[in-house]
């Protein structure tokens, strides 16, 4: 009966698990994403900028601010998002790196989520044209 009791416990845990998808022994793997290209496919025209200027207002603003300087009303608690128009880039200055931010986000502690659910891969690199326009000039692309 014990053995019985043992062995449907044990089917009961590894059926949760898998359903979970918890794997053991080894560290869940992502799926290898899609890096963006090497450098910005998108030229940086006047329609690309505004429409670039239009999607930070509708997901970046709140916490990177109106002026993109960090300051944002609803930045989360005790994060101090960066001023995007200044000449210092903490994860990186390409248009990749910047485009790789707004895709993915900032880990580990995820200060900031990625939007690659939200926002296509042109509304990206037109926020990253938006961001060159406001940002130090000869910065490097």
């Amino acid at each position: 009966m014990r053995r019985l009791l043992n062995a449907t416990i044990a089917v009961f845990v590894l059926s949760y698990i898998s359903a979970a998808g918890i794997e053991l022994g080894a560290q869940a793997k992502k799926p290898a994403a899609k890096a963006a290209p090497a450098r910005n496919p998108v030229a940086p025209t006047p329609e690309s900028i505004a429409a670039g200027q239009a999607s930070f207002k509708k997901y970046c603003r709140f916490c990177h601010g109106d002026d993109a300087k960090g300051d944002g009303p609803q930045a989360p608690k005790d994060t101090h998002p960066p001023n995007l128009t200044d000449d210092k880039w903490d994860h990186g200055s390409t248009d990749a790196e910047i485009f790789a931010v707004i895709k993915d986000g900032i880990a580990p502690k995820l200060d900031m989520k990625g939007y690659n659910s939200k926002m296509t891969p042109q509304e990206m690199w037109n926020v990253v044209n938006y961001l060159r326009s406001i940002g130090p000039k000869g910065a490097s692309r």
